[in-house]
């Protein structure tokens, strides 16, 4: 099981309700893990090592079909990559390669155990990276630069990879790094995809250099989502650093001014932005199609991964119809989630409109929190959490979750700690006025693990791949 604090959790509020959101939560954490995938997609044979599947490619992709190759003409294999859980698909190619590893390095998050023997695990700060994350990429970096052509590397990346793969441009800081994150994404609450254009210029791994070092050698990109469409991930590609990118110093640029960071960051990255060296410039698609790298994704299925529908077919085994209402519930605040759920999961508790209960609502994709200059401990799912349990204060029948599927919502740091997100229902407020948690003062200072951790709300989980929120808010029957 991957929720580690079940019995705390279906201990007080509505316990039926919480006993089967909890169900439908867990099957889709249980599906959030991509070793079986990987063990699939790359085999050993008869001397051979095989890796391809048709459900594995990306549609369109001008390479198909499986790679095999001879193990006595590979010279070495390696295993790099960065991402919030990506141990889980190194693990897979560990168990699967077994001595024919000769090693390789990875940097996860903190806050996740090491589960690797003969692969390096580095632990770095997310989603402000720190000096682990620069040293794990110097780590990479030293594999990088002593590969042959015959040697074969693997590569996995997954959500969060952008933060863990820091290592600045020579002429920048690593708190020069720090300070454009912070300011971007934590203050002004830049999504990702605006975000990225202005980092991706700023390092020295990401936006397909990890390719370019590795060429003339050959690569396995492995991205731990669905394999996609080829030509979005060749020519639309902002966060899969393996992969060309297809962002620009100008977007970088522009991106700091829309959001008015550019006279906050550091002078030094806008600096380095306005000369727009070509010798710091990301790879693109024409550069890196003359690598000959191929590219797997080990998620196949529809609804970004399988978590969704494994998760929608649990709620309806426990008598509730399943409705997916958003696949790409990005660039949204939080607590703005929450209280919009929370407003359709009442009015179906009213009138029964649009859909009948029992049913659960899910929604998935990556949300925001614009903490500003605040400094409390939380995450987007347990902000989500505290918002709709102001909402639903009172109801008899509504239960509401909020989970990061890689089992640590925010910074990370102590596992023991680090809630993977929350799970509130219509008696949660009344507890908080109770045990004197304000719930109001929590949001406004985004002080929001304490506060579920007071409440015995907070969902402590088993780290594993980062897919992005599972948000579900189920509506019981009247009966």
């Amino acid at each position: 099981m991957r929720i580690r604090n079940t019995q705390e959790l279906i201990s007080h509020g509505n316990v039926p309700g919480r006993r089967a959101l909890l169900e439908i939560v867990e099957a889709g954490l249980q599906a959030s893990d991509p070793y079986w995938s990987t063990r699939e997609l790359v085999r050993l044979r008869n001397g051979k090592l095989i890796v391809g599947g048709g459900q594995f490619e990306p549609v369109g992709s001008p390479h198909t079909g499986e790679e095999k190759y001879h193990l006595a003409e590979i010279g070495r294999i390696f295993v790099l990559g960065a991402g919030k859980g990506i141990q889980r698909v190194a693990k897979a190619l560990e168990d699967e390669l077994g001595d024919h590893l000769t090693g390789g390095h990875i940097i996860d998050k903190k806050g996740h155990p090491v589960i690797l023997e003969r692969i390096g695990v580095t632990l770095g700060g997310h989603p402000v990276p720190d000096n682990d994350c620069v040293q794990g990429c110097h780590r990479i970096l030293a594999i990088l630069e002593n590969l042959y052509a015959d040697d074969l590397v693997f590569t996995c990346v997954s959500n969060g990879v952008s933060a863990l793969l820091t290592l600045p441009v020579p002429g920048l800081t690593l708190e020069d790094m720090k300070a454009t994150t912070r300011i971007m994404q934590i203050e002004c609450g830049a999504p990702t995809q605006d975000l990225n254009p202005v980092r991706n210029h700023l390092d020295v791994l990401k936006g397909g250099r990890l390719s370019r070092r590795i060429h003339p050698a050959r690569a396995i990109h492995i991205i731990a989502i669905e394999p996609g469409d080829y030509h979005t991930l060749i020519h639309e590609n902002f966060w899969l650093h393996s992969l060309p990118d297809a962002t620009t110093y100008d977007q970088a640029i522009e991106n700091l001014m829309r959001w008015e960071a550019w006279d906050a960051v550091p002078a030094s990255v806008r600096d380095f932005l306005l000369r727009r060296d070509p010798a710091h410039d990301t790879v693109k698609a024409d550069e890196y199609e003359r690598f000959g790298h191929r590219v797997f994704g080990v998620m196949p299925g529809p609804f970004q991964t399988a978590k969704v529908p494994a998760a929608m077919r649990k709620a309806e085994e426990l008598g509730y119809k399943p409705y997916f209402l958003g696949e790409e519930v990005s660039a949204i605040e939080a607590s703005h989630a929450a209280s919009y759920l929370a407003e359709i999961a009442k009015t179906i508790e009213r009138r029964r409109q649009p859909f009948e209960p029992p049913c659960a609502l899910f929604t998935s994709g990556e949300m925001l929190v614009t903490v500003g200059k605040e400094d409390g401990t939380g995450g987007r799912n347990q902000e989500f959490a505290l918002a709709a349990a102001r909402r639903i204060a009172g109801s008899q029948r509504i239960v509401m979750a909020s989970v990061d599927t890689d089992g640590t919502d925010g910074p990370g740091g102590d596992s023991t700690i680090c809630l993977a997100g929350g799970i509130v229902d219509g008696f949660t407020a009344q507890e908080a006025d109770a045990k004197g948690v304000d719930l109001v003062d929590s949001l406004r200072r985004h002080d929001t693990t304490p506060a579920l951790r007071k409440l015995g709300s907070g969902i402590i989980a088993e780290p594993n791949i980062s897919l992005n929120d599972l948000t579900v808010a189920l509506i019981m029957s009247d009966a």
